[in-house]
């Protein structure tokens, strides 16, 4: 088998049929594109339609389709236009993450798209924007608490299904009435969450990169506001929401890390005894493994920063009816914090380069009495030089 590596075009990918362009949220690398026999595994296709929908439809033709084909598959009523976008054997293994009740509901793929069929599909794409716009008016006249987000026409055009984003349950059996007189298509409707919607809008976080519900996240996690507890995280409202106006789902990514690490550290509940005065929890350094006593339960008072083996240590010694003399001791140093590579140069280095630059050169044009020397060319200075004298020169002959 023949395959073209390429660098620098857009499907994010060397392999061409590993990774051919498609919606990265639903990507799915095919590792056993090159290996021999694969596509014959079995003839389950996956094929992706829009707004992250895929469906897996058998090939019973034994059509010659590999990652990045335009198919016509069976719907009802009628076909629908898709992209496939894994075969072989992988698909068997992405089936076991969606519920099948009956295997043999599964449809089949009719042929490869044809221009006739390409025409019928750009049509039925271009009304999908008027028909979401009209659709949200007729909602809202009958007074509907629901956002309609998007709309997607059937290859065909024979069906649209309408996305829309409502907090409680809508009963919209008038609308589909009302959607069905004036499209005159078969009406579907689909709820979807905030979290997708934000992933079909897009956009960037404050992190200054692309949200991961639009580029890789499909399977979403709730978030609770424990995972921010966990992590030390002040509970603002505006800085743990994101564009969905949900807690955001980074949050989920370091808490078992900080869970894990939190548990080396000492209870909060617990107060430290030493001949000088009793120490209470203030705060802790959770990554670092350091927590920060106080002298006041309530205020910063006499801050004291001890590693959390040096913390068990005073515990343990309490627990035998014995106080040190302070919390600190040289016996166990505190742990250095890592050294943030990204700020050992700031960036005014660059300033303060230049400057050294201008005063060597303002040096270099004073002279040796320090006052400023004159514009000279380098050819009037040589021709300045002082002239050898002949008187000298004949009483030396």
């Amino acid at each position: 088998m023949d395959l073209k590596y390429e660098v620098g075009i857009p499907d994010r990918g060397l392999c061409k049929l590993g990774c051919p362009k498609q919606s990265c949220q639903l990507n799915t690398f095919d590792y056993l594109a090159d290996i021999p026999g694969n596509v014959d595994t079995t003839d389950l296709v996956e094929v992706q339609f829009k707004n992250t929908r895929k469906g897996y439809y058998h090939n019973s033709n034994h059509l010659p389709l590999e990652k990045g084909d335009i198919v016509a598959v069976e719907a009802s009523p009628g076909h629908d236009i898709g992209t496939v976008t894994l075969t072989g054997k992988l698909v068997l293994l992405q089936m076991k993450r969606i519920v099948i009740r009956n295997p043999d509901d599964i449809k089949h793929i009719y042929r490869k798209a044809r221009p006739v069929d390409m025409e019928k599909y750009e049509e039925a794409k271009a009304l999908e924007h008027e028909t979401m716009i009209r659709s949200r008016q007729i909602a809202k006249d009958l007074g509907l608490e629901m956002k309609i987000g998007d709309v997607e026409y059937q290859g065909d055009g024979q069906k649209a299904i309408f996305y829309y984003i409502a907090d409680g349950r809508v009963d919209f059996r008038q609308l589909i009435k009302d959607l069905a007189a004036a499209f005159h298509v078969r009406i579907e409707m689909k709820q979807i969450g905030a979290r997708q919607e934000a992933g079909r809008i897009g956009g960037f976080g404050p992190c200054g990169r692309e949200l991961c519900c639009t580029t890789w996240m499909k399977n979403f996690v709730s978030v609770s506001t424990a995972a921010a507890r966990f992590q030390d995280l002040g509970l603002n409202p505006q800085k743990l929401a994101g564009q969905c106006a949900k807690l955001k789902c980074c949050m989920n990514y370091e808490v078992d890390q900080y869970v894990e690490a939190s548990r080396r550290l000492p209870s909060r509940e617990v107060v430290l005894e030493t001949r000088d005065s009793d120490y209470y929890y203030f705060k802790s350094d959770i990554l670092a493994g350091t927590v920060t006593y106080s002298t006041d339960r309530r205020i910063a008072a006499n801050l004291v920063t001890i590693s959390a083996e040096r913390a068990f240590d005073i515990i343990g010694m309490n627990k035998e009816g014995k106080k040190p003399d302070n919390l600190d001791n040289q016996a166990h140093p505190e742990r250095q914090k890592p050294i943030d590579l990204a700020t050992q140069e700031d960036l005014t280095r660059f300033d303060s380069t230049k400057k050294k630059k201008k005063n060597r050169s303002n040096q270099a044009r004073r002279d040796e009495n320090g006052e400023p020397r004159r514009n000279e060319r380098p050819n009037d200075r040589k021709a300045k030089k002082p002239a050898p004298n002949n008187k000298d020169n004949n009483a030396a002959e």
